[in-house]
C-alpha cells in the first residue's frame, strides 16, 4: 500500500507542476518587447535549453503546450518560433 500512495502523490506532482507551466502565448507575452540577452533573461529567466552553433545561440523555454525558441546572435535576440512539446 505505500508504493501505491507514493505513485498516487509522485503523479499529482507531475501533473501540478504541468499546471504551473506558462502558455505559449504567455511566454511570448511576457517577451514581447526583449531585444538583448539580458532583456530575455530578466523576462524569462535561465532556458530550459541552451543550444549553440558557432556564434549562434538558440534558448528554449518549455511551455505547458510546446516550447518557446529564441535564436540569439550577438547578444541579440531575434523573432521567437513556437512549437509542440520536445521529447525529453
Amino acid at each position: 500500500m505505500p508504493r501505491l500512495a507514493t505513485a498516487l502523490a509522485l503523479g499529482a506532482a507531475l501533473l501540478l507542476s504541468a499546471c504551473f507551466q506558462d502558455s505559449k502565448a504567455e511566454i511570448a507575452k511576457k517577451a514581447e518587447n526583449v531585444s538583448t540577452v539580458d532583456d530575455l533573461r530578466a523576462a524569462l529567466g535561465e532556458p530550459d535549453e541552451l543550444n549553440k552553433a558557432g556564434p549562434i545561440e538558440e534558448w528554449i523555454y518549455d511551455a505547458s503546450d510546446g516550447s518557446v525558441r529564441f535564436p540569439i546572435l550577438a547578444g541579440k535576440v531575434g523573432p521567437m518560433v513556437t512549437g509542440d512539446k520536445r521529447e525529453k
